[in-house]
């Protein structure tokens, strides 16, 4: 799978989970050189808190367009060390 994002792939995949219908990436299939951190974090119930990357492409920003759990509880903990995608981002077979 890809993750596409201003026509630019920012992360690719064949090892993908779905949680909740979204596709978890590989955090190492992240293009490291279109991300920078956000001081943006939110709290699922069941998952543990989210942090996010915001995504830079030809100089376009999309801000917190990446989320992962950095410490997921262990309901979650398939999606240790994975990147989930939203706000424009496209995800595709």
């Amino acid at each position: 799978m890809r993750a596409i994002w201003n026509g630019t792939v920012i992360a690719e995949s064949d090892d993908i989970v779905e949680v909740e219908g979204n596709a978890y990436f590989p955090a190492s299939s992240l293009r490291q050189d279109l991300i920078g951190a956000s001081d943006t974090h939110t709290v699922c119930p069941w998952k543990g808190t989210a942090s996010y990357y915001s995504v830079t492409v030809d100089g376009t920003e999309n801000t917190d367009a990446v989320w992962y759990y950095p410490e997921p509880k262990q309901a979650a903990a398939q999606i240790k060390d994975r990147v989930a995608f939203w706000k424009g981002v496209t995800v595709t077979p």
